[in-house]
């Protein structure tokens, strides 16, 4: 079975939903267990761009689409969409992370 090897997050800096309630926990999370964290924000052109490019091919496209996003790069190189943040209460997209962070879908890639 394929294991975690990485974590992007599509984000913005001004989205409380993004910060600090999915970006940091999901990169420290990351950080404890080995595995990769890109975080692309979508007010940067550079990281626009990857941003909606995982979008595209891995969730719902929306020219105004819903953040944070979360997906999952496997050890057998697979994407998954994991997360994307709940409109309106913040509380619920982080109950919705705490979730995701004591879910397998974080477990560290075997070695």
């Amino acid at each position: 079975m394929a294991g975690v090897k990485a974590v992007h997050v599509v984000h913005a800096f001004w989205c409380p939903h993004c910060h600090p309630t999915t970006v940091e926990p999901l990169r420290k999370a990351s950080e404890k267990l080995g595995i990769g964290f890109f975080a692309y924000d979508i007010d940067v052109p550079e990281q626009e761009a990857r941003a909606d490019d995982l979008v595209r091919r891995f969730s719902r496209w929306d020219d105004d689409y819903l953040i944070p996003q979360v997906f999952v790069e496997m050890s057998d190189g697979k994407i998954r969409h994991v997360l994307t943040g709940v409109p309106g209460s913040v509380a619920s997209t982080k109950k919705a992370v705490e979730e995701l962070l004591a879910s397998l879908q974080l477990q560290q890639v075997p070695p």
